[in-house]
């Protein structure tokens, strides 16, 4: 591919303009940052796993009609997707127990929530990305009224989607974030999901063991980082049991 314009870089991808009006290059990288950057590193292939499992599951979220920004991988690196306007939010949908909900309300990490629990906070690296309520995105008009109810629809679709996914390989899906955009279709508006879905904004968890398959191993001082990503791409039959082999080809969303 021929070098093209970088419009923006954040702590795990790259975004370049695309080859067609509407579109947008996204690379993903090996840094990994934690505690909004005040720890960083290098996860080897990092960015090549994300890419390869974040395209699998934004491929098979488009199955059961949920829309994304996704449109094809381009490479090992790459993904071609649509350009959207962001929406300041990050929606984070919890299952279990972990992480700050453990610490701020004093329950045990791993314990099962009676209902799944939708919290958003406030994309500004400047402020920790702080905690917001429905009542803050409506006073300061982060998202309209129906912008929410389309997001929190399509966030708890893709919750019971991957749930099930998830425990089908022996994966516990404890909790992960999502970003949504807004596009324009003529005078049409559109919630598409964006960014990544991956294990650098998932808690993933062996079903049985409660081991670790995540971020929160870099996180943590915890060790064998590459090899927990490793594991979630086998066992979504992304990557062969012999390594980080390219062996399927790129798909599109139709």
């Amino acid at each position: 591919m021929a070098r093209r314009r970088q419009l923006y870089e954040g702590k795990a991808k790259v975004l370049f303009e695309g080859p067609e009006p509407g579109t947008l290059v996204q690379y993903f990288k090996d840094d990994a940052t934690a505690g909004n950057g005040a720890k960083s590193g290098i996860i080897t292939g990092k960015g090549v796993l994300n890419n390869r499992i974040s395209e699998y599951l934004m491929l098979k979220l488009h199955e059961i009609n949920i829309p994304t920004h996704f449109i094809r991988r381009l490479n090992m690196r790459e993904q071609l997707i649509r350009e959207v306007e962001i929406i300041p939010l990050e929606v984070v949908i919890r299952n279990v127990a972990a992480g700050s909900l453990a610490k701020r309300l004093g329950i045990p990490e791993g314990t099962r929530l009676p209902r799944t629990i939708i919290e958003y906070y406030y994309k500004n690296d400047a402020l920790n990305d702080p905690m917001v309520s429905e009542e803050h995105i409506a006073a300061f008009n982060w998202a309209a009224p129906q912008d929410m109810d389309d997001m929190n629809q399509l966030a708890l679709r893709t919750n019971d989607f991957l749930m099930g996914m998830f425990t089908a390989v022996g994966i516990t899906l404890v909790d992960f974030k999502l970003e949504f955009g807004r596009i324009w279709e003529g005078e049409e508006m559109r919630i598409l999901l964006a960014d990544e879905i991956s294990p650098d904004n998932c808690r993933l968890w062996d079903s049985k063991t409660n081991e670790k398959l995540d971020k929160d191993r870099f996180r943590r001082d915890m060790g064998r980082v590459e090899e927990a990503y490793q594991e979630v791409a086998k066992r979504l039959g992304i990557l062969p049991e012999s390594g980080n082999g390219d062996l399927k080809g790129p798909e599109a969303v139709q």
